[in-house]
């Protein structure tokens, strides 16, 4: 059975709230970043996750090493103190983003390379068009 675990990090990255989307299958990272503007408070971040979950797009996946950790109550919760110390998000999650930026960059020139031959042809057919219309009665 695969184990699939989640991990949200919300911190302040000059002048926004941001929260970072970690997702860990089958040893495969993938990442999600979300800026929330104004501070956001527990019942909002909880409200954002049950509705919107669904409709984020994570980075393309990155291998990682996932360590097995206690189901001890006490471990946990020192673990989410050492967690609560460190600021920023891990390196992992930064390459995974980074390819997520990559990607999106790459397909924004696809559209707009097709947008742009698109309006090319347009044009030319509307040249074509009004040389046939000015020949027309003769």
């Amino acid at each position: 059975m695969d184990k699939i675990s989640g991990k949200l990090t919300v911190f302040f990255e000059e002048p926004f709230w941001v929260g970072v989307f970690e997702r860990v299958s089958d040893g495969k990272l993938s990442v999600c970043k979300v800026t929330f503007g104004a501070e956001p408070k527990e019942q909002e971040v909880l409200d954002f996750i049950l509705r919107h979950y669904g409709d984020l797009k994570f980075s393309p996946t990155v291998e990682a090493k996932t360590k097995q950790t206690a189901d001890n109550p006490k471990r946990r919760q020192r673990d989410a103190k050492e967690q609560l110390k460190s600021l920023g998000i891990g390196t992992k999650s930064q390459q995974a983003l980074a390819m997520q930026r990559e990607e999106m960059k790459t397909e924004r020139r696809q559209i707009s390379k097709e947008e742009k031959e698109a309006e090319k042809q347009r044009r030319f057919d509307l040249k074509q068009q009004k040389r046939k219309e000015k020949h027309k009665g003769h």
